[in-house]
């Protein structure tokens, strides 16, 4: 059974978790509605994509 022959120290655990930390979603802004949105997706609001209108959201 495969054990650690020294404890691992503060500094490499540290080193070994840096890329654990959860990343911040990027969102923009909708250039019809104004509403927060996902980069490269569909309005969830007003149902806009790259200046159009995709889908037709209830109103």
């Amino acid at each position: 059974m495969a054990v650690p022959k020294r404890k691992t120290s503060p500094s490499k655990r540290g080193m070994r978790r840096s890329h654990d930390s959860l990343k911040v979603e990027a969102f923009q802004e909708c250039s019809n509605c104004g509403e927060l949105k996902r980069p490269h997706h569909i309005c969830p609001a007003c149902g806009h994509y790259n200046g159009r209108e995709v889908i037709a959201v209830g109103a």
